[in-house]
Order: structure tokens, then sequence, then C-alpha cells
């Protein structure tokens, strides 16, 4: 059986380099000192920190740890949201009971006749007499 070709790129094994040299540092002089004619105009933005952060901020200038500035702005927002959802909630649920409680008096009301009437008339003033 006959050799198979070969040919230039047969062999997968890299070819070893050179070794390269590695890079000197060679310091340049720095450049002369400016003189300026006139006092150089500096511009300085002077920002104010935004409320929710002030308060940390005195609490990191009191002498307060890291952890309770943390936990100052991450829980902060975070009560905020969860009381404002408990108000929603509380509010949906009193509408909920005050037109349920209308919708049952309007019924007694027109269903009932003369003794609907008098049953609704006893239920005002016994809120009268409580308020």
């Amino acid at each position: 059986m006959p050799t198979p070709r070969r040919y230039q790129f047969d062999n997968q094994l890299p070819v070893p380099s050179a070794p390269q040299a590695a890079p000197v540092y060679r310091p340049e002089a720095m450049a002369a000192p400016t003189s300026y004619d006139q006092p150089p105009v500096v511009v300085q933005h002077i920002h104010q920190a935004p409320p929710d952060r002030t308060v940390q901020r005195v609490a990191l200038g009191a002498g307060a740890g890291g952890g309770a500035v943390a936990a100052g702005v991450y829980f902060g927002p975070l009560l905020v949201a969860a009381i404002s959802s408990m108000a929603v909630s509380l509010a949906v649920v009193a509408l909920v009971v005050v037109v349920i409680a209308w919708g049952v008096a309007t019924v007694v009301k027109s269903v009932g006749g003369p003794d609907g009437k008098s049953a609704a008339e006893n239920v005002t003033k016994a809120r009268r007499k409580r308020g």
C-alpha cells in the first residue's frame, strides 16, 4: 500500500518562535510648568444633596454604621410602599362595605313594604343614638 501524500500543513503542532524581549521603561522628561499671565478661572459646581440622602449623610457624619445607612436607604421606601398598599386595600374594602350596606338598605325599603320601612327607620334611629 503506498504512503499517503504529505503536504506542508499536515503537522498540527505550532512552530516554536523566538522569545520576545520584555518592554523596557524609558522615563521621559516632564513638561515645564506653565505660567499664566492671569489666574486661571476655576469652574466649581456645587450640588445640593437630594432630600432622601441627606439623612443618611448626616447619619454617617454622626458616627452611625454603614448598616444603619443601608437599612434607611433600603427599608425607607419599602415601608412607605407597604403602608400605602395597605391604605389602598383598606379604602377599597371600606368602599365595598358602604356600597353593600346602601344596597341592602335600599332593597329592604323597597321590598319590605311598611315593615321594611319601619325596620330601616329603627336602624337609622339606633345609629343616631350611638353617634
